[in-house]
């Protein structure tokens, strides 16, 4: 049997069959991330096998506990620290458990990226910012300007 379908195509015995492109409505199943294993092996208790999440949600908790107590720019700068934490958990170790979201690159950019714009903006949050940068100084005395 020859294939004429430009939308069909030999299996592994050769005989044709039809393939489609389209995404199957009902999913069946879904692909862990890599590196989505337990951190632990399976008998130890949960909160062993789930530590890389439960660290930088701790580190989460605390930044924010200490933003409550009005230390704003040391709660932000724990926080920002968390996510770079889980970016280097996510690049350093081969199962990270549920700090898995993604793949490895996308998890390990989106973590770095947000932990270092919270880090940053932290540092340079008014009065008496620890970091200036000029450029962005002058950017928004240019957008404020009328």
């Amino acid at each position: 049997m020859e294939v004429c379908d430009p939308v069909s195509a030999p299996d592994a015995d050769g005989t044709p069959r039809r393939v489609t492109r389209r995404f199957p409505l009902f999913t069946r199943d879904t692909a862990r991330p890599e590196g989505g294993g337990r951190a632990a092996p399976g008998d130890a208790p949960a909160p062993a096998r789930q530590w890389p999440v439960l660290a930088v949600l701790g580190t989460v908790g605390l930044g924010l506990l200490v933003t409550a107590f009005d230390a704003f720019r040391l709660g932000l700068l724990l926080v920002g620290v968390a996510l770079l934490g889980g970016a280097v958990l996510r690049w350093l170790l081969p199962r990270v458990g549920m700090l898995a979201v993604r793949s490895r690159f996308t998890d390990i950019v989106t973590y770095g990226v947000l932990g270092a714009v919270i880090v940053l903006l932290a540092l340079m949050v008014q009065p008496k910012p620890w970091l200036e940068i000029p450029f962005l100084d002058d950017a928004l005395h240019f957008t404020v300007r009328g």
